[in-house]
C-alpha cells in the first residue's frame, strides 16, 4: 500500500485512526456494541476492563492488545472512572468524538438508569432483598470474567522480568499499604525510563497529529460543556441551594478521583455525611453496596447520593427534586471525563514513537496490571466472605474474614460460572442470566 493509500486509510470514517487499512467500522455496529457493554458490565473497575479487554481485543479486534494496554494506562492517569474513559477513548479511535460520546455516554447511562431506580426505590420503602439475592449471582459470574482478563492482560503486558517485580511491588504497595495510586504510576514510569534495553519506537503508522491550538480550542469547548450549565443553576437557584452545592461536590470530586472511584469513596463518604449531612453512615455503605453490585462505573454511587441529597432537601421525600438531584451528579461527574479523553487522546497516539515514553509506558503498563490485581483481589474478596474487614498494624493493612467466614452461595456460583464460561463457553450474557436466577432461587429456597 502506497503512502497516499494508507493516509486514505487512516483518515476514513470507522477506521481507526491510529491503524491504517483497518476494517471499516459502522457506527451502528459500534453503537450497539457499547450498549450491551453498558447493561453487562458489573463488577466495578476491574469488571468492566476485564469485560471491555474481551469485546474490544479480542472479540471486535478494534484494539490490538498494544493499543488497548495504552489507553488502559492513559485512561488510568487520569481523575475520574477509568472504565468509562477507556471505553470514550477507543469509541474516539473508531469514529472520532461522535464515537467517543456514544461509547461513554452508553457505558454509563444503563448503569446510571438502574441506579436511579434502584435510588428511588430504596428511598421510598428501604433495602430488597430480592434485587440482593440476585446481584450475588451477578456478581460471583463477573468474579470469574475479571480473573480471566487479569491472566490474559498480564500475559501481553509483562514482557520482562523487571516489568514482572514492578506489577508485584505496585500490588504490594496499594494493597498492603494503601498507597496512592499517582505515586504508584510515578514511580513505575522512572523506573520503566531507567532500564536498560529500551524499547524501539514504533514507526508513524498513521496516527494524526494535533496543534496546541487544536487542544486548546477542544479544552476551552468541553471545559464550558461542563462548568456552564451548573453555573447557571448557582446563579438561577443562589450558591446555597441543594442543587448548586451537589453541583459544586461533585465537579471537584470528578478533579480529584485519581486511581478510579476506589480511591475516593472514604472522602465522599465522609463529606457526604458529616459535612453535608446528606446520608447516615449506613446509608452511605448501601450506596456503596448497591453501585458495586450494578452494571457501569463504580462512582455511580454518586447519583445515588445526589439523588437522596436533593429528594430530602425539604424535609419530605420529592421526587422531582431528587430526579434534578441526580441529573446534576452525573453532569458533574461524567461531563469532565470527555474533557480529559478529547483533549488527551491524539497525544496517545504518538507515545509510541519515542523509545524512552514507551520504556516509560511499559513500566507504567506493568505497575497498572498489580493495580487491576488489587482490584480484583479486594472484588473477590469481599464478594466470597462479605463483611470482610480491614485492619491495620502501623501502616500495614491487612483483611480479617467475617466469624461466619466464606458465604456458601456466593462460592458455589463462582464454580458455576467458572464451569459455564471457561469450559462449557456459555458467553458472558449466559453465565450472568444463569448465576443471577440461580440465586434468585436460593434466596426463595432459603
Amino acid at each position: 500500500m502506497s503512502a497516499e493509500q494508507e493516509k486514505g486509510a487512516a483518515l476514513t470514517p470507522g477506521c481507526s485512526p491510529g491503524r491504517a487499512g483497518a476494517v471499516p467500522v459502522s457506527f451502528a455496529a459500534a453503537f450497539k456494541v457499547w450498549t450491551r457493554i453498558g447493561f453487562l458490565s458489573f463488577g466495578g473497575p476491574a469488571g468492566q476492563i476485564a469485560l471491555m479487554h474481551r469485546e474490544i481485543v479480542e472479540e471486535q479486534k478494534w484494539l490490538t492488545e498494544d493499543e488497548f494496554l495504552n489507553a488502559l494506562n492513559f485512561s488510568m492517569l487520569l481523575p475520574g472512572p477509568e472504565a468509562m474513559q477507556l471505553a470514550t477513548y477507543s469509541g474516539w479511535r473508531l469514529h472520532g468524538i461522535p464515537g467517543g460520546l456514544a461509547a461513554g455516554l452508553m457505558v454509563v447511562i444503563p448503569g446510571a438508569l438502574v441506579v436511579l431506580a434502584l435510588s428511588i426505590v430504596y428511598a421510598v420503602f428501604g433495602q430488597v432483598p430480592l434485587v440482593e439475592a440476585a446481584f450475588i449471582g451477578i456478581k460471583a459470574a463477573v468474579l470469574v470474567i475479571v480473573i480471566e482478563a487479569l491472566l490474559k492482560i498480564s500475559k501481553h503486558a509483562l514482557h520482562k522480568a523487571a516489568h514482572w517485580i514492578i506489577a508485584a511491588a505496585a500490588f504490594i504497595a496499594i494493597f498492603f499499604f494503601d498507597v496512592p495510586f499517582p505515586l504508584i504510576v510515578l514511580g513505575a514510569g522512572i523506573i520503566g525510563f531507567l532500564l536498560p534495553g529500551r524499547a524501539e519506537a514504533s514507526v508513524d503508522d498513521g496516527a494524526p497529529g494535533v496543534s496546541i491550538g487544536d487542544t486548546v480550542k477542544t479544552i476551552a469547548t468541553w471545559l464550558s460543556i461542563w462548568i456552564l450549565p451548573l453555573l447557571a443553576i448557582a446563579l438561577l437557584l443562589g450558591p446555597d441551594h441543594v442543587l448548586a452545592q451537589i453541583g459544586l461536590f461533585f465537579s471537584k470530586l470528578a478533579v480529584v478521583t485519581f486511581g478510579g472511584a476506589y480511591a475516593v469513596l472514604a472522602y465522599m463518604g465522609q463529606a457526604a455525611v458529616e459535612t453535608h449531612g446528606w446520608l447516615n453512615p449506613g446509608e452511605m455503605l448501601d450506596g456503596l453496596g448497591l453501585a458495586e453490585t450494578t452494571p457501569g462505573p463504580l462512582i455511580l454511587v454518586t447519583e445515588f447520593v445526589g439523588y437522596l441529597a436533593a429528594a430530602r432537601s425539604s424535609g419530605e421525600h420529592s421526587l422531582l427534586m431528587g430526579l434534578a438531584g441526580a441529573a446534576v451528579t452525573l453532569w458533574a461527574t461524567f461531563a469532565p471525563c470527555f474533557l480529559w479523553i478529547f483533549a488527551g487522546a491524539p497525544y496517545v497516539e504518538r507515545i509510541g514513537q519515542s523509545a524512552k515514553l514507551k520504556a516509560a509506558l511499559q513500566g507504567i503498563t506493568a505497575a497498572v496490571v498489580g493495580v487491576i490485581l488489587n482490584l480484583s483481589l479486594w472484588f473477590s474478596l469481599h464478594v466470597l466472605m462479605p463483611g470482610i474487614e480491614q485492619r491495620w498494624v502501623g501502616i500495614f493493612r491487612y483483611w480479617v474474614p467475617p466469624e461466619s467466614g466464606a458465604d456458601l452461595v456466593a462460592v458455589v456460583l463462582s464454580v458455576v460460572a467458572l464451569i459455564a464460561l471457561l469450559f462449557l463457553k456459555q458467553g458472558v450474557i449466559r453465565t450472568l442470566t444463569l448465576c443471577a436466577g440461580l440465586a434468585t432461587l436460593w434466596h426463595f429456597v432459603g
